[in-house]
């Protein structure tokens, strides 16, 4: 498997919510535990990359969990991810939520390596 490029991973939709970054070959992560940290998930996520001393450049993409899952969380992800895709120019995927069976370090980059993201967001699955 060939080195992944450096991630951030918004796994959000409604339940078991994760935020991962995979950054030079390691992976932090934070377990989101009430559906109200939705409002702070932009807060969540500029603290986690605080924390583990990590700038999102142009070496980075985002991958965003577009569902099945509760309408409202998948909404804020997608647009948290957009808002994150614009201002600093890098890739945006999407993938369902089947498609990653453990968030681990390795089934994301598993999940990347057998092409299962897309770069269409508009078609978002709901419950």
């Amino acid at each position: 498997m060939k080195k992944m490029k450096n991630t951030l991973i918004i796994h959000c939709i409604g339940k078991n919510d994760k935020i991962g970054i995979i950054y030079n070959g390691n992976f932090f992560k934070k377990h989101l535990n009430s559906i109200k940290h939705f409002e702070n998930l932009s807060s969540i996520i500029l603290s986690l990359l605080n924390k583990n001393n990590i700038k999102i450049d142009d070496k980075f993409m985002v991958l965003v969990n577009k569902g099945p899952g509760s309408y409202s969380a998948i909404r804020i992800s997608l647009s948290v991810a957009k808002g994150i895709k614009l201002a600093k120019k890098i890739a945006l995927f999407s993938y369902k939520n089947e498609d990653l069976s453990a968030f681990t370090k390795e089934k994301i980059e598993l999940m990347v390596e057998k092409k299962l993201i897309e770069n269409k967001l508009l078609k978002p699955i709901y419950l």
